[in-house]
């Protein structure tokens, strides 16, 4: 029983508003000239009429009460309609107990779609239209009918324009929750942008060291190939080494652009997800530092403090940082020696220096390289000092927070703030 009733009451909602209206105003008409009927018997010699029931009072109970059909397309017509007729049939002398419904229903109709100065008129209309019609009956029933009729009009008003307010809540809660999909939408767009951004970069760095260790060995192997074979095998594994690296660098990157697949990519995506490998840290800073040194560039590390893990998004900025460092005194120092001193302590201190001729000068001011850097470190709220040194050569000095004990990392800087 109950599922037929719902199954109804949906049939219903998805009707035309017009025809319910129009249903509607039909069994309100048909309910009050049937009421008219049975009250025509009394209703003269009682006093609530002069005049018996008759077509003409039938002909008008339907026009009052019909025109409900439209009392959504326009309320307020249609409640100066119904009040018009109620008020010509009382006028005429039939039943002043008939023909208030239509009126009261079209006042719950204005009270919902128009705002209160407007609706609060039109409820005093109707209050008055029923208290002329208390004031025809008997007398005796005068002031309790009057007391009656304005009750429920008040009652009707306030229905109504609690609907107008539900209504218009519900419709600023839809447009807030419209905008939130939209900023949602927005963020997801933003982040999918800066993630592109952080794997073109994470790219850039793989390339550019890995080709230049390449490009310097090719060119050795090239000019000892005939006089020291040796030497050019040893520059030609290099290069094999090299390359097989900066590919697993590039498939392990590549892969989070193909994880996006998910399901459609079926065991592919799996296979992608267990193709990663971790990503670079401090903890591979010799092989780093061996391949640059085979490279021909001597390099000295230094380690103090204690070393200890790193959160792993400050393990990967270090170790880049380093990375694009040695890459430009393969680049351009020349002839030089580099060097590599991490301090651990409060936070972690990252310098390295060469001895060559510098970095040549760039009309821009910062490389793409020291802008790389100075994106990294502003994220974990580090600062980078690089410049000439008095003595000669380049120096990069990175300084990164780390974490208190009992945390993971520290707070990343928020997006455009500085990184001090």
């Amino acid at each position: 029983m109950r599922a037929k009733m719902l199954s109804s009451l949906r049939w219903l909602a998805g009707m035309n508003p017009f025809v319910v209206d129009l249903i509607f105003s039909v069994v309100v008409a048909v309910t009050t000239v049937v009421f008219g009927f049975v009250l025509a018997e009394d209703a003269v010699p009682s006093g609530y009429a002069q005049r018996p029931w008759d077509a003409a009072a039938v002909g008008l109970t339907l026009a009052a009460n019909l025109v409900l059909a439209w009392r959504r397309r326009a309320p307020l017509t249609v409640l100066g309609v119904a009040l018009l007729l109620a008020i010509v049939f009382h006028l005429a002398g039939y039943d002043t107990r008939l023909n208030e419904a239509a009126p009261v229903l079209a006042l719950y109709t204005v009270a919902v779609r128009r705002p209160p100065a407007v609706s609060v008129a039109c409820g005093l209309a109707v209050a008055a239209s029923w208290w002329h019609a208390a004031f025809l009956a008997p007398d005796d029933f005068t002031w309790p009918n009057i007391a009656q009729v304005s009750l429920i009009v008040v009652v009707v008003w306030s229905f109504g324009n609690r609907t107008r307010t539900v209504v218009e809540r519900n419709g600023q809660l839809a447009a807030l929750t419209e905008r939130l999909r939209r900023d949602q939408e927005d963020r997801a767009r933003r982040a999918v942008t800066e993630e592109r951004v952080r794997i073109a970069r994470e790219l850039h760095d793989v390339v550019a060291h890995h080709m230049s260790v390449i490009v310097i060995q090719a060119g050795l192997a090239r000019y000892v190939f005939g006089s020291d074979p040796a030497t050019a095998r040893g520059a030609l594994a290099t290069i094999a080494d090299t390359g097989s690296e900066v590919m697993g660098e590039m498939r392990r990157l590549l892969a989070v652009l193909r994880i996006d697949a998910g399901d459609d990519a079926g065991d592919g995506a799996d296979e992608c997800a267990d193709s990663y490998d971790p990503a670079p840290g401090l903890g591979r800073l010799d092989q780093l530092t061996e391949r640059v040194r085979s490279a021909g560039v001597p390099v000295e590390v230094s380690i103090t403090g204690t070393v200890r893990p790193l959160p792993p998004g400050i393990d990967l900025c270090a170790y880049r940082i380093v990375q694009e460092c040695l890459t430009n005194v393969l680049k351009h120092a020349g002839p030089a020696t580099a060097r590599v001193s991490l301090d651990y302590g409060a936070d972690l201190e990252l310098r390295v220096s060469d001895d060559g001729r510098g970095a040549p000068p760039s009309p821009e001011g910062d490389g793409h390289g020291l802008i790389g850097m100075r994106e990294r470190v502003k994220l974990y709220k580090g600062t980078v000092r690089s410049g000439s040194k008095p003595s000669g050569g380049f120096e990069v000095v990175v300084t990164l927070p780390l974490p208190s004990p009992g945390t993971d990392t520290p707070p990343l800087a928020p997006a455009g703030e500085p990184s001090g």
